[in-house]
């Protein structure tokens, strides 16, 4: 068990190098040896868990992944944006998310497949908007399929915006801005009226997972 912890935080040293150095400098500029450097760690541990470069860069896109647990409510548009203002809210605060963004909207990384985020991020919002519709909270002209993709997109081009201008320091409240335009285009009134919006709205999902989180270890524990 000692030698698996170990095997396990080495590896997550790695990749938070890897997510360092990605950031800084690009997936084609980054390079082996610096991100050897930055972790502190040997060649050989580095290969035990990553035969490359590309299987780094994968590790890093993957940090998105975790972006997509949220807490379940009744109104499936709330979790929408409960998971775009959690984004947010991570991409402020998480070294990891914002490298993983950062390698998804590289245009300059030859030959790295960085379709995995924006596929992930089309099929949860699709899904979304799919329940939102059983539910009656979606107008009757919405195509989950299409506004999925419209809503990633715009949410792209936002981040992009907001990394470039403030490095990230108003992302919150731009993506908060970026609902209140998209969201009368794809829900019923009475249901945008009860949304919460807030650019603080992130960081309260934030909290309410890690409670959660932390419920659960303690119910284990117990058990």
């Amino acid at each position: 068990m000692a030698k698996q912890d170990r095997a396990i935080r080495t590896r997550r040293t790695i990749l938070t190098a890897a997510a360092k150095v990605f950031e800084e400098n690009g997936y084609q500029a980054a390079t082996i040896s610096e991100i050897l450097s930055t972790a502190g760690v040997t060649k050989g541990a580095l290969y035990f868990h990553f035969n490359s470069k590309e299987e780094l860069a994968f590790g890093v896109l993957d940090a998105q992944h975790s972006q997509f647990a949220i807490p379940t409510r009744s109104c499936k548009l709330q979790e929408l944006v409960d998971a775009a203002m959690l984004h947010a809210y991570r991409l402020q605060t998480d070294p990891m998310v914002r490298a993983s963004v950062r390698l998804a909207m590289d245009q300059t990384a030859t030959g790295l497949d960085r379709t995995g985020p924006f596929l992930r991020w089309s099929e949860v919002t699709h899904d979304l908007l799919k329940r939102a519709q059983a539910q009656g909270e979606l107008l009757p002209h919405v195509v989950p399929t299409k506004s999925s993709d419209v809503f990633v997109g715009s949410f792209a081009g936002v981040q992009s915006m907001s990394q470039v201008l403030s490095g990230y320091q108003d992302l919150t409240s731009r993506v908060s801005e970026l609902l209140r335009h998209l969201l009368p285009s794809l829900a019923q009134p009475s249901v945008i009226a009860s949304l919460r919006l807030s650019a603080s709205q992130g960081a309260k999902v934030f909290e309410e997972l890690e409670d959660l989180m932390e419920e659960h270890r303690t119910s284990v524990s117990v058990d």
